[in-house]
């Protein structure tokens, strides 16, 4: 299956966040109807979020110049379909050594498609909140593998509940497995998982405050199991949705 074959990211050596592991459970059908799988001419993978009926958000860095990109969707024998994605936006102010480094940068883009979404698909709101307390919880919900290295064992969308660590703000959020604390292998992002949307519960709804960027192993080592980087969106909400507006395609409320 396609998706089974394009699960490498050109970032995996350098660490950055492509998939969930530690034992993620599969994505409930309320998170499941925002998220999608990306693939690439250049045989990467990402995940990305439904913010309108035909426009995708993901990362900067999962959809760079000299590529195509395409939506996998799934018939109902499972078979997988491939969905047109017209034009990307990335955001000017994006810079690629910066997230390469682990720094804050604006980590952001949008996809046109060629169509709207199937019916069993639903845009996600976005929510403007800026994290700002350690300890807080979040979902994430990505693509990508449970083992590092084996792409055989990502294309299913897995959900974990981390939680905010270090100094959370506007420019990055750092998330970390509340039970291993990122002094061991735990729940994290990684290869696949870059662009998957980072959910806050709130009033009984879930809203999209940030877009995976990277990880590391434990203890900050290379490879997933430690930290999750987030890109907050917050600080890049008006972009968003001027773009989207710009694009045809006005944000869900």
């Amino acid at each position: 299956m396609l998706c089974r074959l394009v699960l490498v990211w050109l970032c995996i050596a350098c660490g950055s966040a492509a998939a969930m592991v530690g034992g993620a459970p599969a994505a409930s059908n309320d998170i499941a109807e925002h998220v999608v799988l990306i693939v690439g001419s250049r045989g990467n993978s990402c995940t990305g979020v439904a913010v309108a009926r035909d426009l995708v958000l993901t990362v900067a860095h999962c959809v760079l110049p000299g590529a195509d990109y395409k939506l996998v969707e799934y018939d109902s024998a499972g078979a997988p379909k491939l969905k047109d994605v017209t034009s990307v936006a990335r955001h000017p102010q994006f810079d690629l050594n910066a997230m390469l480094a682990h720094r804050a940068t604006a980590d952001v883009a949008l996809l046109r498609l060629g169509a709207a979404l199937p019916a069993g698909m639903a845009p996600a709101p976005l929510g403007t909140r800026v994290p700002t307390t350690v300890g807080e919880p979040f979902i994430v919900a990505g693509f990508g593998v449970t083992v590092r290295g084996d792409g055989r064992t990502g294309g299913t969308l897995r959900t974990a509940t981390l939680v905010a660590t270090g100094l959370p703000g506007s420019l990055q959020l750092r998330l970390v497995d509340p039970v291993t604390r990122n002094a061991r292998a735990g729940l994290s992002a990684c290869t696949g998982d870059s662009g998957a949307p980072v959910f806050e519960q709130a009033d009984g709804r879930l809203a999209v405050i940030g877009i995976v960027s990277w990880s590391t192993g434990p203890q900050n080592s290379s490879g997933c199991g430690g930290l999750t980087g987030v890109t907050p969106l917050g600080r890049y909400h008006d972009w968003i949705a001027e773009t989207a507006r710009q694009l045809g395609s006005p944000l869900a409320e």
